[in-house]
């Protein structure tokens, strides 16, 4: 059982795709490899104060323990990312001093323009976006500006070798493209800290989102460029709402806090995502140790999974649905909050 973690990031009350990730890392990391839970708290505009500790509640109130965190403590500390900028910082002088980065000095703004989608997603920043940076560098620099810190991406492709995935394929300039490592403010970029820290905690398999799997061929990239050997990979498909779209924090639907507040018992909530993760029938309460005695990787879907409204309705007392949960339509995946654009 590989040393796995779990990383939640205080912007609000987790949801049950939340819990769904949390539990799994903490059924593969088991007790023999230990688990590590991280708090990804580095955008101090969009954390929530009484999430710093409540996430850690709602996942205690699951069944789940850790063995090493901003509660317990450990050989790794501090457990918060605000509090390791000093390693970023490191991390980063090392890059810059082999040639790996350079300064960016476009915003949101420009980069929008530029794809003639003003309201819309930057572009995959890649060589027109360079020549672009070249030419606004002079005057950014004399208007007082600072500039982002990008990562050089290289024209490879990276093949992620996933637990549920399988083998994939990723054009890391196509995908990804020219990374941002340091925002323009000062702040760091989650790519950056992500890496650092599971390579200073020793982390050997990372459970996340599949919404996240591009980014893993840039944080092995990562890795390797700090002279790390990069951690196995374990990318569940995602949780969708009854509404067809994926859930999300800012949605507000079915957070553990509500559910707990309501009085749901916590091992409805465990059954409700064990079925979603193909480990029983139909829904029934389950302990989060009894899911762990019996998970097994080969049963989880390989598709998104939608949560109708009589699923969610069993939580509160209703009618188990029978059969497996139906797979949720694919939608786009917005990668711009995790790949950065500078600002």
């Amino acid at each position: 059982m590989p040393r796995g973690r779990y990383a939640p990031s205080p912007t609000g009350w987790q949801h049950l795709g939340n819990a769904r990730t949390a539990l799994v890392a903490w059924t593969r990391a088991g007790s023999d490899g230990g688990l590590v839970v991280r708090v990804e708290d580095l955008d101090g505009p969009r954390t929530v104060a009484a999430a710093l500790e409540g996430n850690l509640s709602e996942l205690r109130w699951l069944g789940l323990d850790w063995d090493e965190g901003p509660d317990v403590g450990g050989r790794c500390a501090p457990y918060r990312q605000s509090l390791r900028t000093s390693r970023y910082q490191a991390a980063l002088a090392r890059l810059e001093a082999d040639g790996r980065t350079f300064d960016c000095w476009l915003s949101r703004k420009d980069l929008r323009e530029l794809s003639s989608a003003p309201h819309g997603r930057a572009p995959v920043y890649g060589p027109a976006e360079r020549e672009a940076n070249v030419r606004a560098a002079q005057s950014k620099r004399k208007s007082g500006k600072s500039p982002a810190v990008r990562l050089r991406v290289p024209d490879v492709t990276e093949v992620v070798v996933d637990a549920f995935a399988g083998s994939v394929p990723i054009d890391l300039a196509a995908e990804m493209g020219d990374t941002v490592l340091r925002r323009a403010d000062g702040a760091w970029a989650y790519h950056l800290a992500v890496v650092v820290d599971d390579a200073a905690m020793g982390i050997v398999e990372v459970v996340r989102g599949d919404d996240l799997l591009p980014s893993a061929a840039l944080q092995a990239h990562l890795h390797r460029a700090l002279g790390n050997t990069p951690p196995m990979w374990a990318h569940l498909p995602l949780l969708h709402g009854p509404d067809g779209r994926r859930l999300a924090k800012r949605d507000d639907t079915a957070t553990l806090h509500d559910l707990q507040q309501a009085g749901v018992p916590p091992e409805r909530v465990v059954g409700l995502l064990a079925w979603t993760l193909g480990q029983l029938e139909r829904p029934a309460p389950t302990s989060a140790a009894e899911l762990a005695n019996g998970f097994r990787a080969d049963a989880v879907p390989r598709h998104p999974v939608q949560l109708a409204s009589d699923a969610l309705a069993w939580l509160y007392g209703g009618p188990a649905p029978a059969g497996p949960p139906p797979r949720a339509a694919a939608v786009q995946d917005a990668r711009l909050d995790r790949r950065g654009d500078g600002r």
